[in-house]
């Protein structure tokens, strides 16, 4: 059991470092658009994340796929990036959400993208162990994910219904700041 706590501890500490921010930033703007009302199709969506960062790590662990690291250092912020700029051109409209099934792709791949960018890490401290610590890691992320989830939710609740933030306005600043803050770490690690 103390093998589950420490690959579940390692998975919530993945998402929840303050100082590897990237994880909570893309969360944030995944979140954006959503509210409480919305929270199926919201938790799908970190599913889909979670599963793709683990098939990243699985595949990273059996040796199946290596990316350069710069290269993932880079692709990160991008779908931040990407993320955030397809919440400000679809802001307010609802249409959006009929083309659902691309968007749980694009989070899928995106989860992939992610989760290459820790898979040497987690090699190196699996050590072939085999698939259950890479499960117990998962639901560590996973559970690490719907915590920031629900933070977020309940900070879009309070500043949609007590400041009255519209919600066309609030994913358009929160994607705005998202911005603000990952365009420097584009440029760190520019690879062109």
């Amino acid at each position: 059991m103390s093998d589950f706590w420490l690959y579940f501890n390692l998975g919530l500490h993945h998402v929840l470092d303050w100082k590897a921010y990237d994880h909570i930033l893309f969360l944030i703007v995944l979140c954006a658009a959503y509210t409480f009302s919305s929270w199926k199709r919201l938790l799908i969506l970190v599913t889909m994340f979670t599963i793709g960062h683990t098939l990243s790590l699985l595949l990273a662990s059996y040796n199946v796929v290596s990316v350069s690291g710069r290269l993932i250092e880079f692709l990160i912020p991008v779908t931040i990036l990407v993320t955030a700029l397809f919440n400000l051109f679809t802001a307010g409209k609802e249409k959006k959400m009929e083309k659902m099934g691309i968007f749980y792709i694009v989070t899928i791949f995106f989860g992939l993208i992610h989760g290459l960018g820790f898979a040497s890490f987690f090699t190196a401290l699996d050590s072939g162990n085999g698939f259950l610590p890479l499960l117990e890691f998962a639901l560590g992320i996973e559970a690490a994910q719907i915590i920031v989830v629900i933070i977020i939710l309940i900070i879009a609740f309070i500043f949609q219904t007590i400041f009255r933030f519209n919600k066309r306005d609030w994913v358009l600043v929160v994607s705005s700041l998202v911005i603000g803050m990952i365009i420097p770490m584009l440029i760190d690690n520019w690879i062109f």
